[in-house]
């Protein structure tokens, strides 16, 4: 589903050292950095140094933003809320299926059932936090929308719904190589016209399955694309470029998502530790391209400054 498999650098997996990552949280505190990501590309509750990173962020009064696949390896889906809870502004679960067969079958390994009670007991212990007076982090539900699974969409809302999640959000699968073409709800009029339909079913579905405080479901990139994919929506402002600082492993910087920014196409604009993120920031190299991104020509063709493309 994601370029994460594909084009790998050979050698082991990618994993930041700690040390690392808590320098550039030091360095950064107290100077605009808000929200901590710590992975998008794997699970990060497998990372050794997440118990680290948990609480230095409750120490510099950082927010913490978590995807995981929903498996809660090692302390359990329970120990695991006791844990983010108090630090986190929003944890994602992976959810691809409102059936076993379509949910099992996008996520080799998973046990749906399993998967529902576990988010069961992370909300539990959250609501239970909240209702004492604690913090009461976002929990949603990350979908990738394509072929397989379009037609659950609204599926997946009622039971986000019945679950006590607060969001769901919707990212379209995004071509990143041939192989993935035919799964795509924008390759052709009539996978649009499925994904529309969908789309107005999940929208439908959020209204009249509310959340047990009676507020509608919130749903992300849940929006009708326009008919023709040769002609598709205008672009809109880029949500990451001089907003977000996105550092690999090696501590290489990217200033978004785009595979492309990975790979240098935006500019090699710097590494930590070599310099520190605010270096970076600050540095004209990148300062030039928050300005002018629009008329890069990565950009000017980019998925995530379309609606629903993210």
């Amino acid at each position: 589903m994601c370029e994460c498999g594909a084009d790998r650098r050979p050698g082991p997996p990618r994993r930041m050292p700690p040390a690392l990552a808590e320098a550039v949280l030091r360095e950064r505190a107290g100077k605009g950095l808000v929200e901590v990501i710590p992975s998008t590309m794997g699970e990060p509750l497998l990372w050794a140094g997440l118990d680290a990173l948990v609480d230095l962020c409750a120490a510099l009064g950082l927010a913490l933003n978590v995807t995981t696949n929903g498996t809660f390896p090692g302390r359990g889906a329970a120990g695991w809320a006791a844990r983010l809870v108090p630090v986190a502004s929003d944890v994602k679960v992976s959810w691809n299926g409102a059936t076993a067969a379509t949910a099992e079958a996008l996520m080799p390994g998973l046990s749906f059932g399993a998967a529902v009670a576990n988010v069961e007991a992370f909300v539990a212990v959250r609501d239970a936090a909240a209702r004492a007076g604690g913090r009461r982090c976002r929990v949603s539900f990350q979908v990738t929308a394509q072929e397989a699974n379009v037609a659950e969409l609204p599926g997946i809302v009622r039971i986000a719904a019945a679950l006590g999640v607060d969001r769901v959000k919707v990212n379209q699968l995004q071509v990143r190589f041939p192989a993935l073409a035919p799964l795509s709800l924008r390759r052709d009029p009539a996978a649009i016209r499925r994904w529309n339909a969908a789309a107005a079913g999940a929208r439908a579905a959020a209204e009249e399955a509310r959340l047990p405080s009676g507020e509608p479901m919130l749903l992300e990139n849940v929006a009708a694309l326009c008919g023709d994919p040769a002609a598709p929506a205008p672009l809109g402002p880029c949500r990451f470029v001089g907003r977000e600082a996105w550092i690999h492993p090696d501590g290489r910087f990217a200033p978004c998502p785009h595979p492309a920014a990975a790979r240098g196409a935006l500019g090699e604009l710097g590494s930590v530790p070599e310099r520190t993120l605010g270096e970076i920031w600050a540095d004209a190299r990148f300062r030039a391209l928050a300005r002018s991104y629009e008329e890069h020509p990565v950009c000017r063709t980019c998925p995530f400054r379309r609606p629903g493309g993210a």
